[in-house]
């Protein structure tokens, strides 16, 4: 089973221990860094090279939010799943909007948190049955002609294989599995996918999902 490298991202030193703890009690998880600020992450990434970052949403200066942006700036960034003690009617929808890839309540139980640590890690998005709701309600809420329309007109700007993908990984597919199935290497669907992240001004798989289904294109 291939090992997920994680980077703890939150300012209570006892909810990093316990995550390491609790984490690394799969042989398939690997806690390789923890540190206690946004502003420490970034150079945590570039230090340690995890798949996945755990990261607190209330933290000192820079929070969650603010932290999951300056992520996903990077040029390969890692999967974001952001937490948080209090679940916020908008919060899940900040969430996804600033690019992370999943949201979990700290009060979710540990097969839950490294399921979802799982998830990410293969390219879904995880996000707590308590917070879906609040999504949904986004976006059928959020003038659904007028976003239908602009997710149309963002996709018609992709290549055939690029919406190709697109469209499999919306629908719950990895990379791994897309490679599979349209017969390329796994590394040539990730370029083919951040060509089609910057064309539709996405920064994640959860914005990617969503777009792609506004558009009308998931069955």
């Amino acid at each position: 089973m291939t090992e997920v490298r994680i980077l703890l991202v939150d300012d209570d030193p006892l909810v990093r221990s316990g995550l390491r703890l609790m984490l690394e009690a799969s042989t398939d998880l690997l806690v390789v860094g923890d540190v206690g600020s946004g502003e420490e992450a970034v150079p945590a990434i570039h230090a340690h090279r995890p798949d996945v970052v755990l990261l607190d949403y209330r933290m000192g200066e820079l929070d969650g939010i603010s932290t999951t942006q300056e992520i996903r700036r990077l040029e390969h960034p890692p999967t974001v799943v952001l937490l948080t003690t209090f679940d916020l009617d908008d919060l899940p929808v900040r969430a996804v909007r600033a690019g992370a890839d999943g949201f979990l309540l700290k009060t979710a139980a540990p097969g839950e948190i490294t399921r979802a640590v799982r998830m990410a890690a293969a390219g879904h998005a995880p996000i707590s049955p308590e917070s879906a709701g609040h999504v949904l309600a986004h976006v059928r809420d959020d003038g659904p002609a007028r976003r239908g329309e602009e997710a149309a007109r963002r996709v018609a700007d992709l290549s055939e294989r690029e919406r190709e993908i697109c469209i499999l990984l919306a629908a719950g597919a990895t990379t791994a599995s897309v490679a599979a199935r349209i017969h390329l290497a796994e590394s040539t669907v990730k370029t083919h996918l951040r060509a089609a992240e910057a064309k539709l001004g996405v920064g994640s798989r959860a914005q990617l999902a969503v777009l792609i289904d506004r558009a009308g294109l998931l069955a």
